[in-house]
């Protein structure tokens, strides 16, 4: 029972039995945040005998506590007069909806932390005003969030009209806002072409799908259905413009056939080269992996290639398949990681006619079946996405597919080569590689070495690119100065051959009067040789015009061997070891140049 105190006209409001708040798990619910926006924290509790003394400060609201129920206290029309009126108890998760009905019934909500402390209150009268400004605050932030993303975004309530429409939107589709917002989607473009009013209408959420809003359009979209209490009221969908990927892709696939009836020709003429040509190199590191290449190649076995980036995996892809296939035995090459996921299917397995809204006319081959009776290379294949890796199993497994859209089961006999610069079983281990298919590829397996472990093979692969650009760029050179090959012979190549000839290529670009020049090299490469790694090569080393490039190579190599042996007195151990290459190597070379120590 609530004491009174002297002189003081108490009246009770209590509306139903005082319950303790929301008693659901500790689940967060994003209305949370809104309520802790909301929550008041001017409040304070006092004893129920100091009201009247202590309630001197009409900007804070007093609470007292009798018999483990809260009263909040306010004053009546006269100073004398006190009113406590039951409050309810809420936790501060309480969802706002749940909150909401309690002040249907109550006029105020003491909010609790976990650890039932008070941390605030909500009042029913300032509810509505805070409400309204935080609504305002969330469209505020939603509209930043449209104008600032690129992507085309579009939201439609449920009776079709437009709500959001972002400036993406707008470039894509060439409609202004202030002209579809607030209107039905229906009278800007035709219902066939909308996937959102298929989402609207059926509840289903779309995820990198091919749509064909326009002939001359083509966007990959996400869709979903905004949904409320189990009910749809809307729907957004985002739409990326793929048109410039799309058209790539068909004229990378056109260029693809081309170049395998090119192949085929040159293979029916005779004309047919050694791919082993165009790996260069004589260290033995790289001879050890061409061996075990051959040695692969006359199986039929799945091979997976390792190596960085840049190392040239596909050459030696090419190498297998030039070993293990006939002549006219097609070779199809899929960068894993160049094709948009949502491209990925049609264009490994192809598709059918009327697949899906724009397809051609007539379907199109896959890359696999372009494979048949040859070699399948995937490239980059830890890059695949998980859900194609799954299809692209069943692929090794059967030997059978699907085109897209299609509901014949298509044979098919290929030979697989994968490669990668990734740790396949660090990815299978974090869940981002099948552990199955990852068996599955690694029947045999080779690495192919960066060109930092193969320094020997650096010189050689510098003047077949400075030919090769020469060339490309009819720009005579007469060679590569000794102070260059130097600092080519010391940098690490992070990008291995790719970076070499890009750098060789640079240089020729630069060159004037038939020389390149040292201060034309990237500035990173000067910068990542330190000076004291150099080698003191002379510089009157002999010009190249009429020097056969055999010539010019023994030359730089007895000037770098002699310099190398004299930097470590003579110690044929450690100079072969400084130079990547084996003693026996060293012996060898000291032999063919007529070096005698």
């Amino acid at each position: 029972m609530i004491k009174k105190p002297l002189y003081v006209k108490i009246n009770f409001n209590i509306s139903k039995n005082l319950t303790y708040g929301y008693e659901g798990g500790l689940t967060l619910h994003p209305y949370h945040l809104i309520m802790n926006k909301m929550l008041k924290r001017n409040f304070a509790f006092i004893p129920i005998e100091e009201v009247v003394t202590k309630m001197n400060n009409d900007k804070i609201q007093y609470f007292v506590i009798e018999n483990d129920k809260p009263y909040a206290v306010k004053r009546g029309k006269r100073k004398s007069d006190i009113n406590y009126i039951a409050c309810q108890i809420v936790r501060m998760d309480c969802p706002l909806k749940t909150a909401l009905d309690y002040l249907e019934e109550y006029e105020y909500l003491l909010v609790r932390d976990e650890a039932k402390e008070y941390i605030g209150y909500l009042w029913k009268e300032s509810l509505m005003h805070d409400l309204a400004y935080e609504l305002e605050c969330i469209n505020a932030y939603l509209n930043t969030i449209l104008e600032t993303i690129n992507e085309s975004c579009t939201v439609i309530d449920g009776n079709q009209n437009v709500i959001y429409w972002t400036k993406g939107a707008e470039s894509i589709f060439s409609v202004s806002g202030d002209n579809i917002i607030g209107q039905p989607i229906t009278k800007f473009f035709k219902e066939d072409q909308l996937e959102i009013l298929h989402t609207l209408q059926h509840g289903k959420s779309v995820y990198q799908q091919q749509h064909f809003p326009r002939e001359d359009l083509v966007v990959m979209i996400n869709s979903n259905p905004v949904m409320l209490n189990d009910k749809t009221i809307g729907a957004v969908v985002a739409e990326t413009d793929i048109t410039h990927v799309k058209k790539l892709n068909e004229e990378l696939h056109l260029t693809s056939e081309k170049l395998l009836n090119l192949e085929k020709q040159m293979n029916t003429n005779g004309l047919a080269y050694d791919p082993f040509t165009l790996i260069r190199g004589n260290s033995p590191q790289l001879k050890s992996v061409l061996e075990k290449v051959k040695k692969v190649a006359e199986t039929e076995a799945n091979i997976l290639i390792y190596g960085e980036s840049g190392v040239g995996k596909e050459l030696f892809a090419r190498a297998v398949h030039a070993i293990r296939e006939k002549p006219e035995a097609p070779f199809v090459a899929i960068n894993c990681g160049a094709i948009p996921s949502g491209l990925f299917e049609s264009e490994i397995f192809g598709y059918e006619k009327g697949a899906f809204s724009g397809a051609h006319q007539k379907g199109k081959k896959g890359k696999v079946e372009l494979a048949r009776g040859g070699t399948l290379f995937l490239d980059e294949i830890g890059e695949m996405p998980l859900d194609m890796q799954v299809k692209i199993l069943r692929l090794l497994q059967e030997k059978t597919f699907y085109a897209v859209g299609g509901t014949k089961e298509m044979d098919v006999d290929f030979n697989l080569v994968a490669a990668t610069n990734r740790d396949l079983k660090q990815l299978v281990a974090e869940g981002k590689f099948r552990e199955d298919l990852y068996y599955r590829l690694n029947v045999v397996n080779f690495t192919v070495p960066p060109l930092r472990e193969r320094a020997s093979d650096i010189l050689e692969i510098s003047n077949y690119f400075l030919y090769e650009k020469s060339i490309k760029y009819n720009r005579p050179i007469q060679g590569i100065p000794p102070e260059i090959a130097n600092i080519l012979l010391h940098y690490q190549w992070p990008g291995n051959v790719r970076e070499l000839s890009n750098v060789i290529e640079r240089l020729v670009v630069f060159s004037n009067e038939g020389a390149i020049h040292l201060e034309d090299l990237p500035s990173d490469i000067l910068a990542a040789v330190p000076k004291e790694e150099l080698l003191e090569i002379p510089k009157d080393l002999p010009q190249s015009n009429g020097t056969q490039l055999n010539e010019q190579l023994e030359y730089y190599e007895r000037e770098i061997i002699l310099q190398q042996l004299a930097s470590v007195n003579g110690n044929k151990k450690i100079c072969a070891k400084n130079l990547g290459i084996t003693r026996a190597t060293l012996y060898n070379r000291l032999k063919r140049l007529n070096i005698d120590v």
